[in-house]
C-alpha cells in the first residue's frame, strides 16, 4: 500500500515540474525535482508574474503562502573539511581547505517560500536572489497577504529589503538593535547590550560587555603518555 502511495506522489510531483518547465523556462526559471520536491528557482524581476499564476492559473492553484525566509549563502559549500589527498595516520592528516568550495559572492542573499496548494494537495519551493551589495526583493504581499509578517522577519534578522511592503520595519529585535542576527557576518555576542537605568528611568544601550571566549573542551589526560619523564621512571629504590 505504501509503496503505491508513495509512486503516485512521485508521479503526481514529477508531472508538477515538468508543467513548471514548459510554462515558466521562457521567463528564465529553472525547476529542479528531488528528493520527492519540487523547487523552482526564479529571476528577481520575474517574481510577481510567476506567483501569480501560480496562485490563479487551474493547473498549479497555490491558494497559501505558508512561509518565507531569508537565507544567507556566504561560505555555502566552504568547509575547513574539505580535503583533497591526506595520509590515514600521522600529522599529514591535517586539513586543508579546499580551492573549489569557494561560495559565489555575487549570490549570497535569498529568500525561500514554501507554498501549498489545498485544491491539489502540492506543496512547492521558490528562491528568489537578491543583490549581495543592497538586497531588494519585491514584496509579495499583493499575491499572499500572508507574507506580511514573514517578510518583517526577514527584514529585520537578514536585512533584506521588499520593495512595496506597506510596514516594513523590525519585528523581533529592539527598534534600536544595530545590524541583522541572521546574517553569518554578524558577531555571536553582537554590538550592544542593553539594560534598564533606574536612575534614568528609561531603557539604555552600551558597548557590549561580553568577552569572546574559547569553546572548545580542555581535556585533562593523566596517562604515561603526558606525564613528566622524572615520574615515567621507576624509582630504583622501589624496584
Amino acid at each position: 500500500m505504501n509503496e503505491s502511495v508513495n509512486s503516485g506522489s512521485a508521479r503526481r510531483y514529477q508531472s508538477l515540474a515538468d508543467n513548471l518547465t514548459r510554462t515558466f523556462s521562457k521567463q528564465g526559471c529553472t525547476v529542479k525535482y528531488a528528493l520527492g520536491e519540487v523547487s523552482v528557482e526564479i529571476p528577481a524581476d520575474q517574481l510577481i508574474d510567476v506567483a501569480t499564476r501560480l496562485r490563479d492559473d487551474a493547473d498549479f492553484r497555490f491558494e497559501e503562502l505558508i512561509d518565507l525566509c531569508g537565507v544567507d549563502y556566504s561560505d555555502y559549500g566552504r568547509s575547513e573539511w574539505t580535503t583533497g589527498e591526506a595520509s590515514f595516520t600521522g600529522f599529514g592528516r591535517g586539513v586543508e581547505g579546499s580551492e573549489d568550495s569557494a561560495p559565489e559572492n555575487d549570490r549570497r542573499y535569498a529568500v525561500v517560500y514554501h507554498l501549498l496548494s489545498v485544491s491539489l494537495n502540492l506543496r512547492l519551493r521558490l528562491r528568489v536572489f537578491a543583490d549581495s551589495a543592497q538586497p531588494i526583493i519585491n514584496s509579495v504581499t499583493s499575491v499572499w497577504r500572508s507574507a506580511d509578517w514573514y517578510e518583517r522577519e526577514a527584514f529585520d534578522l537578514f536585512g533584506i529589503l521588499f520593495y512595496g511592503h506597506q510596514d516594513l520595519r523590525r519585528i523581533l529585535t529592539d527598534y534600536g538593535f544595530v545590524g541583522h542576527p541572521f546574517r553569518k557576518d554578524f558577531p555571536l555576542e553582537g554590538h550592544v547590550e542593553m539594560r534598564y537605568d533606574n536612575e534614568k528611568g528609561r531603557v539604555v544601550y552600551e558597548p557590549v560587555s561580553i568577552v569572546p571566549r574559547t569553546l572548545v573542551p580542555k581535556v585533562i589526560r593523566t596517562d604515561n603518555r603526558y606525564l613528566d619523564e622524572v615520574n615515567q621512571q621507576q624509582d630504583p629504590a622501589d624496584a
